[in-house]
């Protein structure tokens, strides 16, 4: 699984880095959303973790454009910072993040997070691709793009239905 670290200080990006890529996961690092953005729209990753206090465009407004641009909306959001007030976390949840963690970080409740945020995105990626191999009748399409790492039963009746 591929992950983007979105941190403009470098210890805690490196550790983010090093934690997660010790942890089994390709893990990319950017300093800044404005970086994050340009590389999430030609590289895909599976989650991304932002620091909310960036330079330039900071991690809500970040969040913000991943979750209202379509190709990026599915790919969950966790924000990490060191802000721990109340309005910070809803604020944060209202630009569309699916988590929030409070630095310093407990680095087994950021890997349980991960670990459920993916297993919700490989789900959702196989219900995009089913709900997007049905035409308009609910009929089969043969030529379906399958996400890499993604895996499909397929259970029929004979072999022809299920070859088909």
């Amino acid at each position: 699984m591929k992950l983007l670290v979105a941190e403009d200080e470098p210890k805690t990006g490196i550790y983010l880095q090093q934690g997660l890529s010790e942890a089994g996961f390709s893990v990319d690092r950017v300093t800044s959303g404005t970086d994050a953005l340009q590389l999430v729209l030609s590289t895909p990753y599976d989650l991304l973790i932002l620091d909310v206090m960036m330079p330039g465009m900071d991690g809500f407004e970040t969040c913000r454009h991943f979750k209202n641009n379509p190709v990026t909306r599915h790919i969950p959001v966790i924000m990490v910072t060191a802000l721990d007030e109340r309005e910070d976390r809803i604020k944060g949840l209202e630009a569309g993040a699916d988590d929030f963690l409070t630095k310093p970080l407990d680095d087994v409740a950021l890997f349980a997070r991960v670990r459920s945020l993916l297993r919700l995105k490989q789900l959702t990626d196989e219900l995009r691709v089913r709900e997007r191999s049905l035409d308009t009748e609910g009929e089969p399409v043969l030529d379906v793009e399958v996400p890499s790492g993604a895996h499909i039963a397929v259970v029929a009746v004979d072999d022809r239905t299920a070859a088909r």
